[in-house]
């Protein structure tokens, strides 16, 4: 696995949150943002954007496929308890 990936995955699993229950201030919803996030902390790692991109494609199509994920996950989560 590569050093990019290996952080990406690492990022997403620590970044990337369901939105919260009765719309709460919490996990941010932002792609924009979110990607930004990604690019930076990544940058600050020796990390290049064409590192992510070569790892993962479009960064805010990623980000945007992670946070559905999530959400998802929590919807069913709930509808389960």
């Amino acid at each position: 696995m590569s050093e990019a990936r290996e952080f990406i995955d690492f990022w997403t699993e620590n970044s990337i949150h369901a939105v919260e229950q009765y719309r709460t201030p919490g996990a941010s919803q932002d792609v924009a943002e979110l990607s930004r996030r990604l690019v930076e902390a990544a940058g600050e790692r020796g990390i290049s954007e064409s590192d992510l991109r070569a790892e993962i494609g479009e960064i805010s199509e990623y980000i945007r496929d992670r946070l559905r994920a999530a959400n998802d996950a929590e919807r069913e989560r709930r509808s389960l308890a």
